[in-house]
């Protein structure tokens, strides 16, 4: 079955895949980008192989959703598989079903700050970036392709997204704002890692050293080293001049009060103020 990490796009979903992978994955809990590629994404093309659909019609794959999953299901092991797609329907087609998972970890981060990185991973302006988060017809897919849209995600608005995994009973989820794992990792972590084993059946206690290893080896810092020195796969590049956009941009120094202007503050405490309020963020 499948074990969902899910969010809305850089959110920190890479984060909680590094930490998880890092800690599941390995013997003494040292992160590398081998152990995160454990953990896919749902959708990819790669599913839908075998699958009769149209790669240029936009929500086609949509179709062939519980299919695919029934068969990445198929040898009964559990896979965490990452996602940032809506837990909803297109035409019909449910994006899961109970049958399929078992679990979610929903990662939730702060709108105002949320904008920044959206803007820079997405080459957007500050306007741009606030339209995608409240299009509630907003989707992804993998610009680089030409006419392909295989791995179509259907993200709908912030607020959409995270109400979608949030107000459901199919199956369990643990919610984290994604501010706490960056305050508190150690006891954020640690408190993930019981809920990963009480739902996986692991009866053992955390495992302190592999615990602290992980975190260690995850800093925002280190990544963006390791970015540096040898690439990073989820990584885009530029629609200007095809240069890779540095995917772990400012981390901790993503502060909105900082950054943006007051004039956009207050749009977006209007815009949020009902997801603001609800995490309180204000």
């Amino acid at each position: 079955m499948i074990f969902w990490i899910a969010s809305y796009p850089k959110s920190g979903n890479t984060w909680v895949r590094a930490l998880i992978s890092s800690y599941y994955y390995s013997q003494d809990g040292i992160f590398s980008e081998k152990l995160i590629k454990k953990i896919g994404q749902f959708p990819e093309k790669v599913h839908f192989d075998g699958f009769n659909y149209n790669k240029e019609a936009i929500t086609d794959t949509s179709r062939f959703w519980i299919e695919a999953q029934e068969k990445i299901n198929k040898d009964k092991k559990i896979k965490f598989k990452k996602t940032h797609s809506c837990l909803g329907s297109i035409n019909g087609n449910n994006f899961t079903n109970k049958k399929n998972t078992i679990a979610c970890i929903y990662i939730v981060r702060d709108p105002r700050n949320l904008i920044t990185s959206l803007k820079n991973h997405y080459e957007l302006d500050y306007d741009e970036a606030l339209n995608f988060m409240i299009s509630e017809k907003k989707f992804i897919y993998d610009q680089q392709k030409h006419n392909d849209y295989s791995d179509f995600q259907f993200i709908s608005s912030w607020e959409k997204n995270f109400l979608s995994w949030k107000n459901q009973n199919d199956f369990p989820i643990k919610l984290i704002k994604y501010e706490d794992l960056l305050n508190k990792t150690y006891y954020i972590f640690e408190d993930l890692i019981k809920f990963i084993n009480n739902i996986l059946k692991i009866d053992e206690n955390v495992i302190q050293d592999k615990l602290k290893n992980s975190i260690e080896s995850t800093s925002f810092n280190k990544l963006k080293q390791y970015e540096k020195d040898y690439g990073f796969s989820e990584a885009v590049n530029s629609k200007n001049n095809y240069k890779s956009i540095p995917f772990f941009h400012l981390g901790p120094k993503n502060d909105w009060k900082k950054i943006l202007s007051k004039d956009l503050q207050e749009k977006l405490n209007i815009t949020f103020n009902k997801g603001l309020k609800f995490f309180s963020y204000i």
